[in-house]
């Protein structure tokens, strides 16, 4: 095996950026990538913090996280598992990364900066949704923005219905738990009520 133990290495293994890579990078949110942010209902966060890395999908209305102003994003926390990984490793260290994708585009954005979260009850009721306000809203201070190419969306067929994966082919949650919680957790049952659950905790 080859190790490439230096950034020396890796910049002979793969050149340096085209002139597009790094022009395409700026401090605050310009108009041509709020769109994507307005038009984007899944978002990709990841954190860190001493127990190490986190990666955690939030997705909503499409538009749910607000531009308050070039340089400021406000992302509302909805119900969830109550495990709040990501957001015990914000208090910990505020650095941040987001990567915004929008159904049917190969283009995804991706936000670096810093963040805190904030409960204030105005804030959080402004995102409501079916009468339930936010739990929290993580406010992300803007230090990178910049497009990401279609490639890896292109190569992966993301969009395209006919690579989409038959759901029935893959376990289920309740099959995993039942193996991860030493049959404590009946599978079946949590499959079950899961649709109804999801129902009345989807906000």
């Amino acid at each position: 095996m080859s190790l490439i133990t230096s950034v020396e290495q890796l910049e002979a293994l793969y050149g340096l950026p085209g002139e597009a890579s790094v022009a395409k990078e700026l401090d605050h949110v310009i108009p041509q990538y709020a769109a994507f942010i307005e038009a984007s209902p899944f978002v990709a966060l990841a954190t860190c913090g001493p127990e190490g890395l986190d990666c955690s999908p939030r997705g909503d209305l499409a538009g749910f996280v607000r531009l308050l102003d070039e340089k400021t994003l406000m992302m509302p926390d909805r119900r969830g598992n109550n495990r709040a990984d990501s957001l015990k490793n914000i208090i910990r260290d505020p650095r941040v990364g987001l990567l915004f994708l929008v159904p049917g585009s190969g283009t995804t954005l991706r936000v670096n900066g810093r963040a805190h979260i904030t409960a204030d009850a105005e804030l959080c009721a402004s995102f409501m949704v079916d009468g339930k306000p936010a739990r929290s809203v993580t406010v992300v201070a803007v230090a990178a923005v910049y497009f990401q190419c279609a490639r890896a969306i292109v190569r992966s067929e993301l969009w395209n219905p006919a690579k989409h994966v038959d759901p029935k082919s893959l376990p289920t949650p309740g099959q995993i738990l039942e193996i991860t919680s030493r049959r404590n957790i009946n599978g079946a049952a949590y499959d079950k009520e899961w649709p109804e659950r999801a129902k009345q905790t989807m906000w």
